[in-house]
């Protein structure tokens, strides 16, 4: 079929890892006969988990995206990943969605329902809220209600109530008319209202009939002089609460079960807006989502198969794309070769002729369009691509076996092209290749994927640290070079003062009246220059040294620029040797973001890592801290940080400045150094 904006909505489905999105979204495919077997999770079948990674972990990893199709409307579902470490899937997918499921747990609220209700009241889109798994023992919805009330206020408002019997949810009330339903199979029949909630289901409709009338002056007068909104303001004022984001309806069910699930499927039509004649702000335009605009799109997600090819997902903001349509990528300023246009449901694409505005398609074989791209026809318009979660998981890469670095590398950079939220690049100073990603299982699943598709087998290992040397005092050093082994000999001779230095590195010639001649000068600070590579102390390079050649002798005949190179590294070594080196390690400035109860562990445990708390601001989410830390205690922070906070601190780092680096650690540091030496 052909859909069109005003049939069509896009879905993100998303909260914490478990939480059954996935499962929600199969229950959803079967139930409108868009499948025609139930997959599950656990079995690795599901529409959406296709991923070889996400069948063998059994979860999702990546963004996956199910067109619900029924009666003419489409509800495109992106079921997105719950775990901290795929984040960027789901940051894409609200970029493109009209709205968001939030699926949450009926045990309680989760820190993966806190994030996804943060991220979509942030961005003021319109959600709801699916309770999920009241199957399971110890559930409450009645619980998981109260703790999103107390934490995000009184736009969290239940439009259904369940009905539990023996821990099952047998039916629900619909609160909007207090009626009781029970289920059969499928369909359900109407029942009466326990008596034992009968005061509650008043309550929970009294306060419906507020969150309503909140958002419309007619009906708050209606509520202030104690008269019933009927079933129709009670839907208007919900509508216009959800469409501006002030108000979250609350559903619950069992997507197992396909309890609710129906129920969901409606809410969505009926609250949720569509995309249809809303504007996109490009960099050069604004567009309207109709059809009689000119073509443009915005790509939300790269699928790289080394056989297959590329495939490009997008949404369509505006025009109609056809399959002859002639494209422009506005990021690269180049023209692309139209592939084939299809629709996708999970791995399944569908070739199709055409689609509108509002829906969502993909593109095979694109050249130069990557994630966060904008396709167009006609006027140029660039739309803005969302900024990424910092990557604080930095580890170095290496190709298991020599040779493949080629295969490896190469590998890499085809599935950055699939998960903007990994970064490849040459640390300059350790000429180790980093791989940077959000945790530890972002980087573990990223080097699986390398082998499955690439054959490119890595490892990681922790980042060497770029330490440094200086000095901090001053000396006086000769270097002489004398060498006799018939004919020519080599002689060159130089005394260099070596001083502390604000700058990297100083080359200061004062030397009169001939002792090293004018020609030989620039072979000694050559020679200086070729040394500081490597420190006395360990090793490590060095920096903030200034050297004054001073004087000197040679020989007519014996001297050389080499000898006189070799001269001033026998006076480095001497002089440095001599004058206090000390190591220098990279101190970073952190901001750390945590809600107020993880304060004293965060604190102490930067004390611990020998950091520095600079001061505390209050955020909206919670404290932040500033501070700095030595880059040698912080390899492991990304995971650290999330276990001490349960997934709810955030951080992100910048280099600062050099440090001396504590007598102690420094000696345990030229000690390793020295022995690393003795083996090669």
């Amino acid at each position: 079929m052909d859909y069109h904006a005003s049939n069509v909505r896009n879905i993100a489905f998303i909260g914490h890892g478990g939480n059954g999105k996935t499962s929600l979204t199969e229950a959803l495919l079967f139930l409108n006969g868009n499948i025609e077997r139930l997959g599950k999770t656990d079995d690795g079948n599901t529409v959406c988990d296709y991923d070889a990674e996400e069948v063998k972990r059994k979860i999702s990893i990546s963004l996956s995206v199910a067109p619900v199709e029924f009666e003419g409307n489409k509800i495109n579902v992106l079921d997105c990943p719950g775990y901290f470490d795929f984040e960027g899937s789901v940051i894409n997918a609200l970029n493109v969605a009209d709205g968001a499921v939030i699926v949450a747990n009926a045990l309680g609220l989760d820190v993966g329902t806190e994030k996804a209700y943060e991220t979509v009241k942030k961005l003021k889109l319109p959600r709801v809220i699916f309770v999920n798994q009241l199957d399971k023992e110890h559930t409450s919805f009645e619980n998981t209600v109260a703790q999103l009330k107390a934490k995000y206020g009184s736009g969290i408002v239940p439009i259904l109530y369940p009905l539990m019997e023996n821990g099952k949810m047998t039916g629900f009330v619909d609160l909007v008319d207090k009626q009781a339903y029970t289920f059969k199979g499928e369909k359900r029949e109407k029942t009466d209202i326990p008596a034992d909630l009968v005061d509650t289901i008043e309550l929970e409709h009294g306060a419906l009939m507020e969150t309503a009338a909140e958002n419309d002056e007619e009906l708050m007068e209606k509520v202030i002089m104690g008269e019933e909104l009927t079933h129709d303001e009670i839907i208007k004022g919900l509508s216009l609460g959800v469409a501006d984001a002030s108000a979250t309806p609350v559903l619950c069910g069992c997507a197992l079960d396909f309890k609710g699930v129906r129920l969901l499927q409606d809410t969505i039509m009926r609250f949720i807006p569509t995309s249809a004649e809303k504007e996109f702000e490009g960099m050069e335009d604004i567009r309207v989502c109709n059809e009689s605009e000119p073509f443009s799109a915005y790509v939300f997600k790269t699928i790289s198969d080394p056989f297959a090819g590329k495939l490009s997902l997008f949404m369509v903001r505006s025009g109609v794309l056809t399959e002859d349509s002639q494209i422009m990528n506005a990021n690269e300023d180049k023209a692309e070769k139209m592939g084939n246009l299809y629709v996708v449901r999970g791995k399944t694409q569908t070739a199709v002729k055409k689609l509108y505005a509002g829906d969502i398609g993909a593109i095979g074989r694109l050249q130069y369009t990557l994630t966060g791209h904008t396709l167009y026809s006609g006027k140029k318009i660039t739309y803005e691509a969302p900024q990424m979660p910092w990557a604080g998981m930095r580890m170095a890469v290496y190709p298991k076996k020599q040779g493949d670095e080629d295969k490896v590398f190469s590998g890499i950079r085809k599935l950055i092209e699939e998960d903007n939220t990994l970064i490849l690049e040459k640390n300059t100073e350790t000429n180790e290749m980093m791989l940077m990603g959000l945790g530890d299982m972002h980087l573990d699943i990223a080097l699986q994927k390398l082998k499955a598709k690439y054959n490119g087998e890595a490892e990681l290992r922790v980042p060497s640290v770029p330490y440094k040397e200086t000095i901090k005092k001053s000396v006086k050093a000769q270097g002489k070079y004398k060498k006799q082994s018939g004919g020519h000999g080599q002689y060159g001779d130089c005394w260099i003062e070596f001083n502390p230095s604000d700058k990297e590195f100083e080359f200061i010639d004062k030397v009169v009246g001939g002792a090293v001649p004018r020609s030989y000068i620039p072979a000694v600070e050559k020679g200086l220059i070729d040394c500081m590579k490597k420190g006395v102390l360990a090793g490590y390079p060095v920096t903030g040294i200034s050297c004054t050649l001073y004087d000197g002798s040679y020989h007519p005949v014996d001297s050389s620029e080499m000898a006189f190179k070799s001269a001033a590294s026998i006076a480095y070594k001497t002089g440095c040797a001599g004058a206090n080196p000390v190591l220098l390690e990279p101190v970073y400035a952190v901001e750390v973001i945590v809600p107020d109860d993880y304060m004293g562990d965060v604190i102490g445990d930067l004390n611990k890592r020998r950091g520095r708390v600079l001061g505390m601001t209050p955020e909206a989410n919670g404290q932040r801290i500033d501070g700095e830390v030595p880059l040698a205690e912080m390899f492991s922070y990304a995971v650290d940080l999330r276990a001490m906070t349960q997934g709810r601190g955030l951080y992100k780092m910048e280099f600062a400045r050099y440090e001396e680096v504590p007598a102690m650690i420094s000696a345990k540091i030229a000690e390793k150094a020295a022995k690393n030496t003795d083996s090669e």
